[in-house]
């Protein structure tokens, strides 16, 4: 087993908006790294409806002040940069279904070339149909 204890994970994402699965992974990354970032990413393939700025203050002020080994950062590059930039090995992605699961293991072999690790956390079940689409349109 890889003890990550003393490393640093980021969490990437366009969080619009910033679900309660979102949360639950912070929550578990939190306890198996030493720091993490979430990193709330421009994607030029979605139109958030609310501005990065926006995004990055509203997940500062849902997350407890007693979690004090993750930060919230704004990032319009590319999620291997930051990475490299900021000395982070992992990169975390929630899973929720098969499809999640094909996307997410594609994306992974892409960061691994570009010497990244990504751990792929499954949802927890009660967690797995929430989705930012799902929540932006109820």
């Amino acid at each position: 087993m890889v003890d990550h204890r003393g490393s640093h994970a980021v969490y990437p994402g366009t969080f619009d908006p910033f679900t309660a699965g979102h949360r639950d992974v912070v929550d578990r990354v939190r306890r198996l790294f030493d720091r993490v970032t979430v990193l709330v990413a421009i994607n030029s393939a979605k139109q958030p409806t609310a501005a990065l700025d926006q995004r990055v203050t509203a997940i500062r002020a849902s997350l407890p002040a007693g979690w004090g080994n993750v930060r919230v950062v704004g990032w319009a590059g590319l999620t291997a940069t930051y990475c490299r930039e900021n000395r982070a090995g992992v990169i975390v992605r929630g899973v929720r279904n098969p499809t999640d699961l094909v996307y997410e293991s594609q994306l992974s072999a892409v960061n691994e070339t570009l010497g990244i690790t990504t751990l792929l956390l499954p949802a927890r079940p009660e967690l797995a149909g929430v989705s930012s689409t799902v929540v932006r349109g109820a």
